[in-house]
């Protein structure tokens, strides 16, 4: 492509006086009136409104490992988030938008370059008598070729492409942080999955020592039944007490086989659990996490950054359609040939060139570009208060499970202690049954109090290491930002 400098004087002077009319219309483009009227909030620090108080995320630099589940100590579980990595389809979908988002950025980014393009036309026609041509030409039926070289680049003085491609860039720098925050989810999933698996088979544990413990206790009161000791009221209630722990433990199996088939369907595969040893609560370290929390966690969680780079490519969206407003201008050009008859197509005389300016300005288009300008400004507005949601929510999020993870401590000290006195009072009352001291309805009383502290230590057992797995997921999941589509985000974002 000819550079304008090497242009001759006259065609310079049609140039220049091209870019400064351009350049004065622009000036009366009317976008007066419309602009993004919403704020960001910090992702840094929890606005004052959410309620937590600043200690419980604030403190010495801490991170979570990206394998954070492997601190549980379980190989099984490694393999299954592993297997589950490579093969979720859902994941597998959100890989596909970023690699459609990254497509994107090359169509916007090819629109800021030269273009050029080849063209070969060969034809049969008859020519008009009556219209330009004139004899022997007109009302002749000859053949013509053109074979020709075109080339166009649209000189960005506005920004058109360059804010076009920024808005493509973070589409797609959000469409992979979406892809990192569906796998960080999907492992959080398969990691609370096998724990629940682990909470139903430990109370299986429980529901099959209770089975065995009311069958013992039949046996002893079909004992002093027969000795006369006791009436058949204790003997049809110490009966009633089998088949409810037996359906307990069929309850229990069917939770489990669920369980298992919601894993096989995260991993991928259908018999995902089929070969695995049942986990157990007790085989599951607790992951070490730090008392206190750096401010910046939130801000590596890549849903956020996801909210964030949308925020950033509305706000490219509405500058493209500022631009919209003003000229575009193009350096157009073309070289070939060109012939009447193909025989004559590549003889001397057949050459034809062309080059200069081309503007083009939208002077009465009814409202369209307002329009347009108004909906991008309410896209972006949209896109800030879906960002503000989302640094609430996982402010929220993080504040809830640091809470849970208080709490839960608190109630297993307590419920130790409760089950201690419920297993000793089970003890005694069956000592005094044993020794007629006694009637069997205390021992049910007793019995009852056992089994709801067995169920109650499983079920906190099983969430302290949920809630684990759910603050690990709060605090990002060990995600880093990507470097491999664009840039990190810009620090400050200027709304229009």
């Amino acid at each position: 492509m000819t550079h304008p400098a090497a242009f001759p004087s006259h065609r310079r002077a049609v140039l220049a006086v091209a870019m400064a009319v351009s350049t004065f219309l622009a000036g009366c483009a009317d976008m007066g009136g419309i602009a993004s009227h919403a704020a960001l909030r910090d992702a840094g620090m929890p606005a004052p409104t959410v309620g937590t108080a600043a200690p419980s995320v604030a403190g010495v630099q801490s991170a979570v490992d990206a394998q954070w589940w492997r601190a549980f100590g379980d190989p099984q579980l490694d393999r299954l988030i592993d297997h589950a990595v490579a093969g979720n389809p859902n994941l597998q979908v959100a890989r596909a938008r970023l690699s459609r988002a990254q497509a994107h950025t090359g169509i916007a980014e090819a629109a800021g370059r030269p273009q050029l393009s080849g063209a070969l036309d060969a034809t049969r026609q008859q020519f008009s008598g009556n219209y330009i041509y004139p004899a022997p030409l007109g009302g002749s039926i000859r053949n013509t070729a053109t074979l020709q070289l075109s080339g166009s680049w649209e000189l960005d003085f506005f920004g058109k492409n360059r804010s076009s491609l920024d808005a493509a860039l973070g589409v797609a720098n959000a469409a992979a942080a979406d892809a990192d925050a569906a796998g960080v989810l999907l492992a959080s999933n398969v990691a609370r999955g096998y724990i629940q698996w682990a909470r139903l088979d430990d109370q299986r544990v429980v529901a099959g020592r209770t089975l065995a413990q009311r069958e013992e206790t039949l046996r002893l009161v079909r004992d002093r039944v027969a000795a006369g000791l006791d009436t058949r009221l204790e003997l049809r209630q110490s009966e009633g007490g089998l088949p409810e722990a037996r359906q307990q433990v069929e309850a229990l199996d069917e939770q489990i086989a669920i369980t298992r088939h919601a894993l096989d369907a995260l991993v991928g595969r259908a018999d995902a659990t089929a070969a695995l040893t049942p986990p157990t609560l007790s085989t599951l370290r607790a992951m070490a996490m730090q008392p206190t929390l750096p401010v910046d966690l939130l801000g590596r969680r890549a849903d956020i950054a996801a909210a964030r780079w949308r925020v950033e490519a509305a706000t490219s969206d509405v500058q493209h359609a500022r631009t919209e407003f003003y000229p575009n201008i193009n350096l157009v050009g073309f070289a070939g040939l060109a012939s009447i008859g193909f025989g004559n197509l590549i003889k001397s005389g057949s050459q034809q060139w062309g080059v200069g300016p081309a503007v083009r300005l939208p002077i009465f288009e009814g409202g369209r570009l307002r329009a347009n300008l108004r909906g991008k400004a309410a896209d972006l507005d949209a896109a800030i208060e879906s960002y503000n949601a989302a640094v609430g929510d996982a402010v929220r999020d993080v504040a809830d499970q640091l809470t849970s993870t208080e709490s839960i401590a608190r109630q297993q000290t307590e419920q130790r202690a409760a089950q201690a006195a419920a297993e000793g009072a089970y003890d005694i009352a069956v000592q005094r049954y044993r020794a007629g001291l006694g009637n069997y309805l205390q021992v049910l009383t007793a019995e009852t109090a056992v089994l709801v502290q067995r169920r109650q230590a499983v079920d906190l057992a099983a969430r302290a290491l949920d809630v684990q797995v759910a603050l690990a997921r709060a605090l990002g999941g060990g995600w880093q930002p990507h470097t491999a589509v664009a840039t990190a985000p810009r620090a400050s974002t200027t709304h229009p």
